[in-house]
């Protein structure tokens, strides 16, 4: 199912509170908010999607063992608001520790207004990898300092730096790491197969 986007007239988006809100009646969707206020509306993942997160989740949080006070993996039911003023969903994000703790406990409970360290997006089959690169390079555009892009459909991926897109892969033979970021996170592609 492609996207919905919901236009509104100028001046009657919705605030903060309202799309959070909003976004919590309606939770059988991921509801985003674009740069421009309108409303993206997306299905639910499909099974082989969330197998992949899944595995995605298991590597980040045996990743994190050892390294607790480095900073919080958050999943895709986490909205960021943005400088932009969008509201972005990844499928998965990091914050180092020292950020996310200076936040009040009321941002951190509702959409933390801050952008991710690291983020991480997979292509569902309802994505096209067009709409998956501007959403990356509006999370760099928006501090976003380490991302991967990983394409299981047509089995390739990216790496986008603070200074954009930095490497490609063309089929999943590669491994994707922190750079320096994040310098000993590595995932090597065949293992979401």
């Amino acid at each position: 199912m492609e996207p919905i986007v919901l236009k509104f007239p100028i001046n009657q988006e919705f605030t903060d509170n309202e799309l959070f809100d909003f976004c919590a009646v309606n939770d059988w969707f991921r509801i985003e908010r674009n740069k421009h206020g309108q409303l993206i509306i997306m299905s639910p993942s499909g099974g082989n999607t969330g197998r992949i997160h899944f595995k995605i989740y298991k590597f980040l949080a045996q990743w994190s063992i050892g390294r607790e006070d480095l900073g919080y993996i958050v999943d895709a039911s986490v909205g960021f608001r943005l400088p932009d003023k969008s509201v972005l969903a990844p499928d998965a994000a990091f914050v180092f520790k020292n950020r996310w703790d200076a936040l009040t406990e009321s941002e951190q409970n509702k959409f933390p207004p801050l952008c991710p360290d690291f983020v991480i997006e997979v292509r569902s089959q309802s994505d096209t990898i067009t709409q998956l690169k501007a959403k990356m390079n509006d999370w760099i555009a928006n501090g976003c300092r380490l991302g991967w892009l990983i394409d299981p459909v047509s089995q390739k991926a990216w790496i986008y730096s603070e200074h954009g897109l930095i490497k490609s892969f063309d089929n999943f033979d590669g491994e994707l790491d922190g750079l320096d970021v994040l310098p000993n996170l590595r995932l090597e592609l065949k293992s979401l197969l």
